[in-house]
């Protein structure tokens, strides 16, 4: 499996900016947690897509949602550095747009996650 831990030097906490996400499993509405922007392939980003946390075994995984019904899941280093991809051959890129924004690419779908800065860490 690729990786992309330690890709941005340490410079972004996941798991702190996720910690409220969660919400309703209920069929009839949007899987729950927190809404982010994502895109596929060239189109224009659009805060279409969510992510829910669930800690495990490996421990942090992120599960994005898309609106066709598609998901990925990543697991979150455990330093908050970075993510990989949980399951699957398909190789996550994480590129750090501001201190407080990253993007993740897979399989030619962009998601937008928040990060946070960590003090005495550059990317």
């Amino acid at each position: 499996m690729r990786n992309a831990f330690g890709k941005l030097g340490g410079v972004c906490a996941l798991s702190a900016m996720l910690a409220g996400c969660g919400g309703s499993k209920d069929a009839a509405t949007p899987p729950g947690g927190l809404r982010i922007a994502c895109a596929t392939r060239d189109a224009t980003f659009e805060d279409a897509c969510f992510v829910e946390r669930s800690n495990t075994e490996q421990g942090l995984v992120l599960t994005l949602h898309r609106p066709d019904g598609g998901f990925r899941r990543l697991l979150v280093a455990r330093d908050g550095s970075g993510v990989a991809a949980a399951d699957g051959a398909d190789p996550v890129t994480v590129t750090l747009r501001s201190p407080t924004e990253m993007e993740v690419a897979v399989d030619g779908v962009r998601y937008r996650l928040p990060a946070r800065s960590v003090p005495g860490k550059t990317a």
